[in-house]
């Protein structure tokens, strides 16, 4: 895993670790990351980084709607 530095505002300080999560989890929507990668930067098991995706309103199914469309493709083609 590679390192980078981010200055962010003193005030954060405190909240170091709720900012990584916050970034893991819209990397983790924007299909940047996987799950377990996302879970791995923000140093949590998957089902706990899972549990609180909500908190940054992020949805645990991460489908695009041509994903979507694809599974329900291949699921009507059964």
């Amino acid at each position: 895993m590679t390192t980078i530095m981010l200055e962010v505002p003193d005030s954060l300080a405190e909240y170091q670790n709720d900012t990584v999560r916050f970034i893991a989890a819209k990397l983790y929507e924007s299909g940047k990351l996987s799950l377990g990668q996302a879970a791995d930067m923000a140093r949590l098991t998957k089902r706990t980084f899972a549990e609180l995706l909500g908190d940054y309103g992020v949805s645990y199914i991460n489908y695009s709607v041509s994903d979507l469309n694809d599974e329900l493709d291949r699921i009507s083609g059964i």
